[in-house]
């Protein structure tokens, strides 16, 4: 998604920056765990299938995305490289060609090391702001493998209740509808976050 390619968002813990080219050689390292292929339900890609796939979120309308940093490092470190601060990512499908208020949400909090911070709380709530102010959402959607606890945890605590089990793709469905209080507890819980411009090594 164009709409998104020149900010950044500051939060406490992470950064959200837009996916660019210098971050794919870091994500394609992360696609080869095991591990993450199974949590996110993805194929291993090649590196030049990864660059095109970098390509095709940031022209996409319906896909907005962002990679996660970890704020602590990036902001210790003037000059150091994005890529040595990711984290994860977290993204925005709007793929309900019936209701453009509806997005789906899924993050990834792929370095180890970054796990069990409360990085992905931020970085959900900090898209979920994005989605509901820029985007137009008041509703929102996670599908998440049924053997993924920790996820369906994390967003059991930021209100989604949840809506569907599919055991055919062994994953469950969570719904959020953003009503005015529920809007106003998300802005509350985001009104910390800076935007600011973005340009590659800002």
């Amino acid at each position: 998604m164009r709409l998104n390619q020149n900010i950044l968002l500051l939060g406490k813990k992470v950064v959200l920056v837009p996916y660019t080219s210098e971050h794919v050689p870091r994500y394609h390292e992360w696609m080869k765990s095991d591990e993450l292929q199974r949590l996110t339900a993805s194929e291993p890609l090649t590196l030049e299938q990864e660059y095109a796939m970098q390509r095709s979120w940031r022209e996409d309308a319906d896909k907005c995305t962002f990679i996660v940093l970890d704020a602590e490092r990036w902001q210790a470190q003037p000059g150091a490289t994005e890529e040595s601060c990711m984290a994860g990512d977290v993204n925005l499908f709007l793929t309900d060609l019936g209701d453009p208020s509806l997005g789906e949400i899924e993050v990834m909090i792929a370095e180890p090391s970054c796990r069990g911070k409360g990085f992905g709380t931020e970085a959900v709530l900090m898209m979920m702001s994005y989605g509901v102010t820029k985007l137009g959402l008041t509703k929102f959607e996670a599908k998440i493998g049924q053997g993924n606890e920790p996820s369906i945890r994390m967003f059991q605590k930021l209100h989604f209740e949840q809506v569907a089990v599919s055991s055919v793709f062994q994953e469950v469905t969570l719904r959020l509808t953003m009503s005015e209080p529920e809007r106003q507890w998300l802005l509350e819980q985001t009104s910390h976050v800076e935007e600011k411009p973005y340009g590659i090594g800002s």
